[in-house]
């Protein structure tokens, strides 16, 4: 995990949550922890870390994830044992 991977994390765990955060960024984060990132149709997506999985959207036409999204993300960390 990179510096940017850390800022992303403790971003997303900022209370209260954060509207600013890239969603591309939280993807990273995702793939830096070993998660596999699975394209669905359209905007949608899933993410699989140790048997564990989570479905967004990407947001469009912006870039930045939506505060749910961002708690979703936060939420997921949690249960997979992930801390900033």
């Amino acid at each position: 995990m990179n510096a940017k991977h850390k800022k992303t994390l403790t971003d997303i765990f900022t209370k209260p949550t954060k509207a600013n955060v890239n969603f591309s960024d939280i993807e990273s984060l995702f793939v830096s922890l070993g998660g596999k990132i699975v394209e669905g149709k359209g905007s949608r997506l899933s993410v699989e870390i140790n048997d564990e999985f989570v479905h967004f959207h990407r947001p469009h036409p912006g870039k930045e994830a939506k505060k749910y999204q961002v708690e979703n993300a936060c939420e997921f960390l949690k249960r997979i044992g992930v801390k900033p």
